[in-house]
């Protein structure tokens, strides 16, 4: 008889648990969007297609990066998005640089 009480309430504190994790998780916002929503009108304009037709990497902060970034971020490591076929003139593409957590703008520049 134990073993009928028992099964309904393990399911139902299952079910419970499943639940607040689906309602409570925050979806994750591309790093491209992240990037995106930090440029201007000006530099918006310059990407023809999406922000999803970019290049994301990580790099290691060498002196050239240290010098368009926010001279606090202290990290050795950003992503790097390059907006493809954004070039103006012959500045080049347009990068911007995220911190690690992948929501923090530190600096952008055209290549």
């Amino acid at each position: 008889m134990k073993k009928f009480v028992f099964i309904p309430i393990i399911i139902l504190l299952a079910i419970t648990l499943i639940g607040f994790n689906v309602f409570n998780s925050k979806p994750e916002v591309p790093i491209e969007l992240v990037a995106f929503e930090s440029l201007t009108n000006k530099e918006k304009d310059l990407i023809p297609v999406s922000p999803k037709d970019s290049l994301v990497q990580k790099v290691t902060v060498n002196t050239e990066i240290k010098s368009k970034i926010d001279k606090n971020y202290e990290k050795k490591e950003v992503y790097v998005v390059t907006f493809r076929h954004s070039e103006a003139d012959s500045s080049g593409n347009l990068e911007v640089y995220i911190a690690l957590d992948k929501k923090t703008v530190v600096g952008k520049k055209h290549q």
